[in-house]
């Protein structure tokens, strides 16, 4: 009888350089967590269960994102159709609702461990986990895939008959699975659990990747695939069909079709809340960047938490209004001469980030971009400026995903949607509230039901708050929105 393999992999991942080998977290503000963990076991895979079930079981509610679904699937294609050394019978593949059943159960149970045990007898299985900052899952497969820097794929001429088993690392066999040739399904969920013991350290909120896949892999004393020209050992049964390296048969669904039925689930991240004004700019919450002059300062213009995002006019360069301070501004300071003494803007004009910050104790004078500010030596509220980068959003987008609520206060980017977001099914982009929006809101959809957007799309502001614990369900431009 084949074996499987199956092994664990632990890394700590700051934002700069990854440290394997270690299990601990400590500070969640200064870095990220991730783990992966690998299984395959013996016996022959569980077929997956068709018929008039799965329609039913398409509009139940997903624990994966539409957009994260889809890519997670087109991932591991391309992975598995560039694989070195080519593969010769490389198999495309599909997305398996079953899987999808059983991975989602089994991620609702936050165990860091593989399972059920009932089912790992006929499928194989990578996890992951993280917390801290976002991380899509696509991340999690990237990592996966990456052991290979650690695996040295056995000829057929070292196969005596088994193969020896050749990873230089702590793990290849992510990697292994996520390329075996004839694991041909794969069906993933993403669970955020409250608390998860994570081999000792319980881990808050954290996101857990579970993916099952069938049939199996990771037989041991044999390859993840057969070595030759692309397709030119594909099973009969495919009928000589090749798409992109990966032996394909016309009958099956493409990448994208089947998405179509995908019911869109919970966010990966600790819930927030983002509210939203009136004009031309939102999503869960939408927020219209104030019209500002040449020498309007912060002092007088901002008075609430919406006050983050500035539209300053043209030829602000020459025009009245003093600035103090270099980087951290005095509050008495013209906005629109600051940014563009930070460089933030031209004298053309345009949108301005304003984050307020403690109280400074002085404020130096510098001459950067033709303007000169002052300095001053006594304690004064002050701010900083910065640019407002642009987002293409599709309907699915959420703050949560993007630019989650953080004290004291976030910045989101403006987000350009697309058209006719207003047709999505609410299980795939939901809408939670009204004017002030649940963070896993879709953006685009909020912001029509909110009417700063058309139909047609645009442009949307959008500014983080704190949770609310409640949120209002109305019906608007067209939009039920839940509560």
């Amino acid at each position: 009888m084949r074996r499987a393999q199956t092994g664990k992999l632990v890394e700590v991942q700051w934002q700069k350089g990854v440290v394997p080998g270690c299990p601990l977290a400590h500070s969640a503000q200064s870095w990220h967590n991730m783990l992966t963990e690998n299984w395959c076991q013996t016996s022959n895979c569980l077929p997956s269960k068709k018929g008039a079930s799965d329609a039913a079981a398409n509009r139940s509610r997903r624990a994966i994102l539409w957009s994260d679904r889809e890519e997670i699937l087109l991932l591991h294609n391309k992975l598995r159709s560039s694989v070195y050394p080519s593969a010769a019978n490389m198999e495309h593949m599909v997305w398996d609702d079953e899987l999808e059943r059983s991975a989602t159960q089994w991620a609702e149970e936050c165990r860091w461990e593989h399972g059920p045990q009932d089912l790992l007898m006929s499928i194989g299985q990578n996890l992951a986990v993280h917390w801290g900052r976002y991380r899509s899952p696509a991340f999690h497969v990237q990592a996966w895939y990456d052991e290979v820097k650690d695996y040295t794929y056995p000829y057929p001429s070292e196969c005596n008959p088994w193969c020896p088993e050749r990873c230089s690392g702590p793990m290849c066999t992510h990697y292994t699975q996520l390329v075996w040739a004839t694991t041909n399904r794969v069906g993933c969920a993403v669970h955020v659990c409250p608390k998860m013991d994570v081999w000792g350290e319980i881990w808050e909120n954290a996101v857990y990747l579970v993916c099952n896949y069938s049939p199996k892999g990771n037989w041991i004393g044999e390859a993840p695939y057969r070595h030759g020209r692309p397709c030119s050992q594909c099973p009969p049964s495919f009928g000589g069909g090749c798409r992109n390296n990966l032996c394909y048969k016309d009958s099956q669904h493409s990448e994208t079709a089947d998405m179509n039925e995908v019911e869109k689930p919970q966010v990966l991240l600790p819930p927030r809340t983002t509210p939203r004004p009136a004009p031309k700019a939102p999503r869960k919450s939408a927020s219209k960047p104030h019209n500002i002059k040449c020498d309007t300062k912060l002092r007088d213009k901002c008075k609430g938490s919406t006050c983050n995002r500035h539209k300053c006019p043209a030829h602000c360069l020459h025009a009245r209004g003093n600035v103090w301070g270099t980087v951290s501004y005095d509050a008495q300071s013209s906005i629109c001469r600051a940014a563009i003494h930070a460089g933030v803007i031209d004298n053309n004009g345009g949108l301005v980030d304003i984050t307020r910050t403690e109280k400074s104790p002085f404020f130096v004078r510098s001459t950067k971009n033709g303007i000169e500010s002052l300095s001053k030596y006594k304690p004064a509220n002050s701010f900083i400026v910065s640019k407002v980068e642009e987002y293409m959003a599709d309907c699915y987008t959420t703050v949560a995903e993007i630019c989650p609520f953080k004290r004291p206060s976030s910045h989101c980017p403006r987000f350009f949607c697309p058209a006719n977001c207003n047709t999505q099914p609410s299980y795939w982009s939901p809408v939670i509230g009204s004017n002030v929006y649940a963070d896993n809101s879709s953006i685009c959809k909020a912001a029509i039901h909110a009417g700063v957007i058309k139909a047609s799309g645009g442009l949307v502001d959008v500014l983080p708050l704190e949770r609310r614990k409640s949120y209002a369900g109305v019906l608007k431009n067209g939009i039920q929105s839940e509560r």
